[in-house]
């Protein structure tokens, strides 16, 4: 008898999934809740923070997974019958919601200096530009990012065909919302997506799941440094090196690399110059590929050459094409440096000065320097969340959510569908001038695809910083950002206006 005991203790004790560590293992229903107070512009807000986990089910009912969140709702008015509602993603994928819970617009940000470099000892402060003044938010960790995890037994082929994918992503999610909303009686309130890099194409993808399957309308979609997978595949790679053009000029520009005329100019008509030229000039000169003429090529090198600081030789020896990889470590080679990825603001020192791109992302290094420590502390110290699972940063290892599968791809389509289906449903792009990464022409260029007959224009709202991927790290940019977030949430609240055209 007792070695029947010994032997179901120890199935218990090791009969847990693969993404456990040791035998921690997150509950996959529970929550926390404080209340606490701050001060937003100037003004009072109290607030409740609850942090926790909701599951996610097969069809069948068992809990296969749970999401872990952090739900900020404001105490002080008395009706939340009309209150917008926030659910907030970052990218990747597999890209914790770290990002824009402790960076952008959240209750609490980072202690780093103005230009957004983290500074010791790590912590939180209070964030003074917080939206939590005009909406409710919920921070959401998709699969093995956080302290969400799959809780049943899954070969890696039966997680990637549930979870790691496109539309795979958006079912699940648009599910997992709908339940939310409903378990925090939230029905009635009007609702937005905000999502950061592949969280753009996350929530562009969840607003059409939403309307078909949850019958869940929004009022507000926010693309944050969107990403864009369909770019990779369009007129056989010609597209990307022309919409990302302007990207090149404006970080030439700002580490002065550009001629006296144009160093001379403002950053807005730098980039104006950069978009006519790279849509009248160098698209069709690479549509001709190989029979462009020797001179030709050699009058727009040079045209290229005055608006991205790099050498004539070196674009003639690209044919024409200079790669966002390549453009990081030329730009400043001469000095000995290499420029960021993500915010081409920031600076590194390779081994070597040759080589055609950079050897590591120096300022993704320092970003995890400040968000780490300080997103475990103030989950443990301020939301008083216990547990010895492992949050992550980013799902790597045997947490990693990749291959990630782009199969299928109908996103730009799919959201056209939703923004003419739904009346209501407004669209706010929000890019940093120096993010290599997801450029701000991209993000240009996509709304443009989404909605290529222009019909639904005036539903879209482009804003640009002077930062980069996540701009809000920049203390002035934090400001203004978060303002052009509080006062579109405001214009789309609709009262009494019937969703029709």
């Amino acid at each position: 008898m007792k070695k029947l005991l010994l032997l179901f203790i120890l199935s218990i004790s090791f009969s847990y999934s693969q993404n456990n560590i040791s035998n921690r293992q997150i509950p996959s229903d529970t929550k926390v809740i404080t209340n606490h107070s701050t001060n937003i512009l100037g003004k009072k807000v109290n607030y409740m923070a609850q942090i926790g986990t909701q599951p996610i089910w097969d069809t069948s009912g068992e809990v296969i997974a749970t999401l872990h969140y952090t739900y900020y709702k404001r105490t002080d008015i008395n009706d939340n019958t009309n209150r917008p509602l926030v659910f907030s993603f970052n990218g990747g994928p597999g890209s914790a919601s770290i990002w824009m819970h402790m960076g952008y617009t959240g209750p609490y940000s980072l202690i780093i200096d103005d230009e957004g470099y983290p500074i010791q000892p790590y912590g939180y402060k209070s964030n003074p530009y917080s939206i939590l003044d005009v909406a409710d938010i919920v921070f959401v960790n998709p699969i093995n990012i956080g302290y969400s995890r799959i809780l049943k037994e899954m070969t890696k082929k039966e997680a990637s065909d549930k979870f790691f994918g496109v539309n795979q992503d958006a079912e699940y999610l648009a599910e997992w919302i709908s339940t939310f909303v409903t378990r925090s009686e939230r029905w009635k309130s009007p609702k937005y997506l905000v999502g950061e890099s592949y969280g753009g194409i996350r929530v562009m993808a969840l607003a059409h799941e939403l309307q078909q399957d949850q019958w869940m309308y929004l009022n507000g979609v926010v693309l944050v440094s969107p990403a864009d997978y369909e770019l990779r595949y369009e007129s056989g790679g010609i597209i990307l090196p022309v919409v990302d053009f302007p990207y090149l000029t404006a970080t030439a520009w700002y580490h002065k690399r550009l001629n006296n005329e144009m160093q001379s100019s403002s950053l807005g008509d730098v980039i104006k110059a950069s978009e006519e030229f790279a849509y009248d000039k160098l698209l069709p000169a690479l549509a001709k590929g190989g029979s462009l003429g020797n001179d030709e090529k050699t009058l727009l090198a040079e045209s290229i050459s005055s608006l991205t600081g790099i050498d004539v030789k070196e674009i003639l020896d690209n044919n024409l094409i200079i790669s966002t990889n390549f453009f990081w470590k030329e730009l400043l080679r001469d000095e000995g440096y290499t420029i960021g990825r993500l915010d081409s603001r920031y600076k590194g020192i390779d081994s070597k000065d040759s080589g055609t791109y950079p050897e590591y992302p120096q300022e993704l290094s320092s970003w995890d320097h400040a968000f780490t420590p300080a997103v475990n502390s103030y989950i443990n110290e301020i939301l008083n969340f216990k547990t010895d699972v492992k949050y992550n940063t980013w799902a790597r290892g045997d947490l990693s959510v990749r291959p990630w599968n782009s199969d299928n791809l109908r996103v730009r389509r799919n959201f056209r569908e939703a923004i003419a289906e739904n009346p209501f449903l407004n669209v706010l792009i929000q890019s940093g001038y120096y993010d290599g990464a997801t450029t701000f022409s991209a993000a240009k260029y996509t709304v443009q695809q989404v909605d290529p007959s222009g019909k639904l224009s005036d539903r879209f709202t482009f804003k640009g910083y002077e930062s980069g991927h996540m701009m809000y790290l920049r203390r002035e940019d934090l400001q203004k950002s978060n303002q052009d977030l509080r006062d579109f949430i405001l214009s789309t609240i609709t009262n009494n206006t019937p969703a029709k055209y």
